[in-house]
């Protein structure tokens, strides 16, 4: 009995050992781990991560400048107090940024020059409350020099020429105008008129007595320019009146050049407020229609103001005047100007 087990288990044994062959149709299958599917889960429905627990992304919080938006008039810089809260205090001088030439400096009413604007409201600041500081303004750009007084005949010319000016001005934005951004629709439809009217008087180096002439035969094509002039001037705030610092982009640029400027805007201050009204300044160019006008006056954009402060000084630079005409602006001569 003994001899017959052990017998089977020796077959049996055997049997285990012998290697096994694998069947015609069957191939190895190696399958990649990277694209095991989740068992009993449909990979058309299901996408990764769909079930799972939604995270918060934590971001890094950046605390927001105060002064990021907080404006200060010239002379002052924001700074941030105990409690976080933005402030105006007084510009220190020597952080201005250093200067290029002497076309950066500026002549103070109280005669002084001073490196650059930036000096000058930094200091006028340091004085206010004062008697000094009151009193103190940014006179004309340049360095201060003697600038002759104005006789009555030349300060007659004066309005003359600038009305004139002005008049070539907006002819020259109007000309220039290709991508439709230097004035807007009703300001070309106004200067069109004037461009395109064959009495128009061509820019050039005309005598008093023709621009006198040419104003009384033509009134109606200076009405827009002075207006539009004051426009230009009359933003902060929109109110019909031209304080000192609104009337200082046009009038520091040309006094060094035009001597009689000051002269000029004093007198359009006939009720000697400091102010000088529309009705004030139609009047000073000879001009008798206002309210209207400006009721329907467009504002410039700033991109305007870049353009016109840059046909200042080609104008004096005899593209509209000849070069070193009598009596006006040649800034391309002057060192006051870039």
């Amino acid at each position: 009995m003994r001899v017959w087990i052990f017998f089977l288990l020796c077959l049996a044994g055997k049997a285990l050992a012998a290697p096994q062959e694998a069947l015609p149709d069957e191939t190895e299958v190696i399958e990649d781990p990277t694209t095991e599917e989740p068992v009993g889960a449909n990979p058309v429905q299901v996408e990764v991560g769909e079930f799972e627990e939604p995270t918060e992304d934590v971001e890094e919080i950046v605390a927001e400048n105060p002064c990021q938006n907080h404006h200060c008039k010239h002379g002052k810089v924001c700074e941030v107090d105990d409690n976080n809260s933005p402030m105006c205090v007084c510009q220190d001088p020597s952080s201005c940024p250093a200067t290029a030439g002497v076309f950066e400096k500026v002549c103070g009413t109280d005669n002084k020059t001073y490196d650059s604007s930036c000096h000058f409201f930094a200091t006028k600041c340091t004085l206010e409350g004062t008697k000094k500081g009151h009193k103190l303004h940014l006179d004309y750009i340049g360095p201060c020099k003697f600038i002759p007084a104005c006789l009555d005949t030349e300060l007659t010319e004066f309005p003359l020429r600038m009305r004139d000016w002005l008049k070539n001005v907006l002819i020259t934005l109007y000309e220039r105008d290709e991508d439709n951004n230097l004035l807007t629709e009703k300001q070309k439809l106004k200067v069109k008129k004037i461009h395109e009217n064959e009495k128009r008087l061509e820019a050039g180096d005309h005598t008093v007595e023709l621009l006198a002439r040419d104003f009384e035969k033509n009134y109606n094509m200076y009405i827009f320019p002075v207006h539009w002039q004051f426009g230009q001037l009359d933003q902060h705030p929109i109110d019909g009146y031209l304080s000192h610092t609104e009337l200082a982009p046009l009038r520091a640029p040309l006094i060094p050049m035009e001597h009689c400027t000051t002269r000029f805007f004093e007198a359009c201050d006939l009720d000697n407020d400091k102010y000088i009204a529309l009705e004030e300044w139609a009047s000073c160019f000879g001009i008798k229609e206002h309210l209207k006008v400006l009721r329907a006056l467009p504002l410039l954009n700033d991109h305007t103001a870049v353009v016109f402060s840059v046909l200042q000084r080609e104008i004096g630079c005899g593209r509209l005047f000849p070069r070193g005409t009598r009596g006006w602006p040649c800034f391309c001569d002057s060192a006051i100007l870039p």
